[in-house]
């Protein structure tokens, strides 16, 4: 990943293109397909594929475990993102009178479920600020009644970097609320510590390169009792199958509560063989070989006539630079005819930077982008 010989054996389509997009997909490496190919052949064995389908569960629990920081007990897989926040507002059973504290540089899948009518909770919005969120803006929003926070640890929107202990600090000090981090952003691109946070959530199909159709659960077993998922199932019942299946159903606390059916197994080879990938390479690798890129990207793009959306505090940045412009989308399809992608959206251009990339890709991209701007 971080040479021209390993870039070119995993990621071949390289060759043809500079990819700068693995905020909304991230490229698979070969080896991800090697991982599908075995599910198929372990599907092909019929109930017998059933032992190494759920070997390869436990394996990537294993593994997800070891990138939050938890043991493996403490890990689930659910579909995706959304899935898990939508059973952690099931498991949260607000009442009137709750709080909910959610921000302006979220992902839907984190804020929505909280918005909905039937949400009886008071929701406030952690506004940010210059691009940035600020823990003095935070404090005056947390209070007794606060039951939930939720925060990202790297924003899809500009790629504002979250000073996290800072955020748990004041959660504690200020409430007794519960805190869920979304690491989709940072998962693979950067090292995590999650110290002091009470669920993690993340998506599989872009820093660590693996599919679609994963939500990666973490929960503190000192805080399992406090997610207790309310939803029917049977993964993520105690006894599902037991004399008593047709009189009651007590679901499992924790993480567990969050599988509620059975496991999506092409998506669980896919995430054990991207995990694997990623771990191989070494995340620390990857973010002191990106880093540079990112920082040099960021100073630049400061000197051209755009509207800078991320924060120009290199610290607060992982991965990802955002900036407007009113002709985004021609300055996108311009990018696209010389074979560099990046996402336009509502007059948002979004450069997400990852360890395939290289000094060569960032420069070829601002050289362009003039061209781009001085076409217009």
């Amino acid at each position: 990943m971080l040479t021209t010989e390993s870039r070119r054996c995993s990621f071949p389509m390289l060759d043809e293109m500079i990819y700068l997009n693995s905020a909304a997909e991230g490229l698979p490496p070969l080896e991800v397909r090697e991982g599908l190919d075995q599910y198929f052949r372990d599907k092909q064995l019929g109930m017998a594929g059933r032992d190494p389908h759920f070997a390869a569960l436990e394996e990537t629990k294993a593994l997800v475990a070891e990138f939050y920081g938890l043991t493996p007990t403490e890990i689930a897989i659910c579909s995706c993102s959304s899935e898990a926040y939508n059973l952690a507002a099931l498991a949260l059973q607000l009442k009137a009178g709750d709080e909910v504290i959610i921000n302006d540089l979220d992902f839907p899948a984190g804020a929505t479920p909280w918005l909905l009518p039937d949400c009886p909770a008071t929701v406030h919005v952690w506004r940010s600020r210059d691009g940035a969120l600020r823990i003095d803006d935070l404090i005056p929003l947390l209070s007794p009644k606060t039951r939930f926070v939720n925060v990202s640890l790297v924003s899809f929107f500009n790629g504002f970097r979250l000073s996290l202990p800072e955020v748990v600090a004041s959660v504690r000090k200020h409430s007794p609320s519960l805190l869920a981090v979304d690491v989709t952003q940072a998962l693979g691109r950067i090292p995590l510590d999650l110290a002091g946070v009470d669920l993690v959530v993340s998506s599989t199909h872009k820093w660590i390169l693996a599919s679609h159709g994963g939500g990666l659960v973490g929960v503190p077993k000192a805080k399992a009792h406090d997610w207790h998922v309310s939803a029917g199932g049977w993964f993520n019942l105690e006894d599902a199958f037991g004399p008593e299946r047709f009189v009651r159903a007590v679901t499992k606390p924790g993480a567990a509560g969050f599988a509620v059916g059975m496991p999506n197994f092409p998506a669980i080879y896919a995430i054990r063989a991207a995990l694997n990938y990623i771990k191989s390479v070494g995340v620390v690798a990857i973010d002191q070989a990106t880093r540079p890129l990112v920082q040099h990207c960021l100073r630049e793009l400061t000197k051209f006539p755009v509207e800078l959306l991320t924060p120009t505090d290199e610290t607060a940045v992982a991965g990802i630079i955002a900036f407007r412009h009113p002709s985004a989308e021609a300055i996108a399809q311009h990018l696209r005819t010389k074979n560099i992608h990046l996402m336009s959206h509502a007059g948002r251009l979004r450069v997400a930077i990852h360890g395939y990339n290289t000094h060569a890709d960032i420069e070829t991209f601002l050289s362009e982008l003039s061209n781009a701007l001085n076409s217009l």
